[in-house]
């Protein structure tokens, strides 16, 4: 494994919570804007039907996507703009 891989592990790390911390704010104003709602189905809510609750999760999953990948991708630019290597 080279050394800027290794190097680049606790930076990944520290990225991805911090992407899912802004997917999942991303997640919330989203839902507000569809549904009109506060809170987003849980799986095992039961006074929700399954088409919310599959949608619900479906863009949850779709937004999370998306902002993982945009924020590991600025991680792995950044590293390269500063080390002259890609980390990956």
């Amino acid at each position: 494994m080279k050394a800027s891989k290794i190097a680049y592990k606790p930076i990944g790390l520290a990225l991805g919570a911090a992407s899912g911390m802004i997917a999942g704010a991303v997640f919330k104003q989203a839902w507000k804007v569809l549904e009109g709602e506060g809170d987003a189905p849980d799986a095992t809510d039961e006074d929700r039907p399954w088409k919310q609750i599959l949608l619900a999760a479906a863009i949850q999953g779709a937004i999370f996507a998306v902002v993982k990948a945009s924020v590991d991708r600025s991680g792995a630019v950044a590293v390269r703009r500063l080390t002259g290597t890609w980390p990956g």
